[in-house]
């Protein structure tokens, strides 16, 4: 199995996001990570889907989303030739001794100290997923007292044919 990225443009309309995760589990494949959100375009929404499936199923999986009323347009994301980043909200534990270790990592990773606390720190970072979980393997040691990773998100690099200016 390989894991596959998707760009799918739907109509911005109540149900579309059932409608897709049904598609998807009627057929038995898990999502990894799902992205929703809006574009230039405020009737039109971006799903990022990332699954984990066979080749010949994806052909299938793309197949049946464009049969779908409210796709617009589905494309498999190739990491070579997309932008792909995760967002990353984690809190550690920091003691007086350890605080300068842990905003030096926050340095390295090019991350942000978004909320400073006398027992914690809450780090923003954002990058590919290697990034986000090279942070948190660092950061482990020290306590990870809570996190939440967004889905990612991901985008064709420069412009397609006939998009655009």
């Amino acid at each position: 199995m390989a894991t596959h990225t998707l760009s799918v443009l739907v109509e911005n309309s109540p149900g579309v996001l059932a409608r897709i995760a049904s598609l998807f589990s009627r057929r038995g494949y898990n999502i990894d990570s799902l992205a929703v959100g809006p574009t230039e375009d405020a009737n039109i929404s971006r799903m990022t889907i990332v699954i984990d499936v066979e080749d010949h199923a994806l052909e299938q999986v793309i197949a049946q989303l464009d049969k779908l009323i409210d796709v617009i347009n589905t494309d498999r994301l190739d990491p070579v030739t997309s932008v792909q980043r995760e967002l990353l909200l984690v809190k550690v534990n920091t003691t007086p001794e350890t605080r300068s270790q842990v905003l030096e990592t926050v340095q390295l990773f090019r991350a942000k100290v978004v909320d400073v606390a006398q027992d914690a720190v809450t780090i923003e970072a954002t990058g590919n997923a290697e990034k986000i979980q090279a942070l948190l393997r660092v950061l482990e040691p020290y306590g990870i007292k809570e996190l939440v990773q967004s889905g990612l998100v991901a985008m064709e690099r420069g412009l397609k044919p006939g998009k655009g200016k």
